[in-house]
């Protein structure tokens, strides 16, 4: 339990930092050697949050052939 009750310190005081967290399964685009990134969190900078919904979605994941 207090390794949850950690966790969710730690993603609260990233959100205070240079860097913003998103929650929810997303993917990234299929590579030329057919491999993506996914994830359930996933920590943006903040200079980067304009573009991330772009290239890293739930979309994408449904593309990759992922299920749910």
């Amino acid at each position: 339990m207090k390794q949850i009750i950690y966790l969710l310190i730690l993603l609260f005081l990233t959100n205070c930092s240079t860097h913003t967290v998103k929650l929810g399964k997303k993917c990234t685009k299929l590579a030329a050697d057919n491999t993506y990134e996914k994830s359930l969190i996933w920590l943006i900078d903040k200079k980067n949050i304009e573009t991330f919904d772009q290239k890293i979605n739930k979309k994408n994941c449904e593309i990759n052939g992922e299920n749910g």
